[in-house]
């Protein structure tokens, strides 16, 4: 009886250890900025992950952010839906060149929620999200090419 609750026990707490965890438990990339600024990116290289992003994150530190991967160049609008921050998206080709940035994007208060699509005609393999007002703090700007490192 005695091990079958210190079993039971331990389950629990590991399992609430788990669910408690840091959402930093998948991999991660760093992007290198122009300026050199470094960003930790949390990867988002599936169907789920890149469906569910950012939402219901109520932060986002200055060097923190996400990188979403996708199977082959294209054009990709983003969403805000369950989004609790505004973000800087920066739509990266496959030479890590920007070609498309769409500055603070405030969390979606409608329904449905608005898209926000990269500049028209343009291709991304990536996309990049961070902190609302990184882009103009840093001078990042279109045609700026980021080192993606770690993946």
């Amino acid at each position: 009886m005695r091990i079958v609750i210190v079993s039971a026990l331990v389950l629990l707490v590991v399992g609430v250890q788990v669910w408690a965890s840091p959402q930093w438990v998948s991999p991660r990339a760093t992007v290198v900025f122009k300026d050199q600024t470094r960003v930790t990116a949390e990867i988002a290289d599936t169907d789920d992950k890149r469906q569910r992003g950012l939402m219901f994150r109520e932060a986002l530190d200055q060097n923190e952010g996400m990188i979403f991967i996708f199977d082959e160049p294209g054009f990709y609008p983003f969403w805000m839906k369950n989004t609790l921050i505004s973000l800087d998206m920066l739509w990266v080709d496959v030479h890590g060149k920007i070609v498309s940035i769409a500055q603070s994007v405030p969390p979606c208060e409608a329904d449905p929620c608005p898209s926000y699509p990269p500049i028209a005609g343009s291709s991304a393999l990536y996309v990049v999200e961070v902190v609302a007002g990184f882009t103009r703090q840093h001078g990042v700007k279109v045609g700026d090419t980021l080192i993606i490192e770690g993946f």
